[in-house]
């Protein structure tokens, strides 16, 4: 059996406000409570965040969180990654970030994860939008990119609306 892993995308640690690192540590939790592992850029903000919630569930195990690192130092990972995989890679690692996940979280974020959001569009990946946290989740939830497909981004208002996106999504 293969583990389902999500890939969640937002704000690094200067663009990551109080209010959407706080949903980071809820959202990283209730991920691994539901038993996905998750893959993030492994720096700080939303990353982190994510991280350190996985590892206050009652489900975690070791391997649950995983930093594909733009850079190729190990030591620049948060701490509470897992598995820490330093790219090397600059800015072309979002790829690496989306292409690991079976689907996509996205909360807030700017450009970066607008080019994460973007990437997984091209790549057919479910893409579910936090649209309360502001940032280039709230602007692309509930819309098309572009011609090219008919379904829209997911629109998720809430971390119980996400959970039950990705219910649906795993199967």
């Amino acid at each position: 059996m293969r583990l389902k892993i999500i890939s969640v995308i937002g704000p690094n640690a200067e663009g990551c406000t109080s209010e959407i690192y706080d949903f980071g540590l809820k959202l990283g939790k209730a991920l691994t409570d539901e038993g996905f592992f998750i893959a993030c850029g492994g720096l700080g903000g939303l990353m982190e965040a994510v991280c350190k919630g996985a590892k206050q569930s009652s489900s975690y195990r070791a391997g649950c969180t995983i930093g594909i690192l733009p850079t190729l130092r190990k030591e620049d990972a948060n701490e509470f990654c897992d598995v820490v995989i330093p790219s090397g890679l600059g800015l072309a690692r979002n790829l690496l970030v989306v292409n690991s996940g079976d689907a996509i979280v996205a909360v807030g974020g700017g450009a970066g994860t607008l080019s994460e959001i973007a990437l997984a569009w091209q790549l057919g990946k479910p893409v579910i939008c936090y649209s309360a946290s502001g940032g280039w989740s709230a602007e692309v939830a509930g819309r098309a990119i572009d011609k090219r497909k008919r379904e829209k981004i997911i629109e998720a208002k809430s971390l119980q609306e996400i959970l039950a996106h990705l219910k649906i999504l795993s199967g």
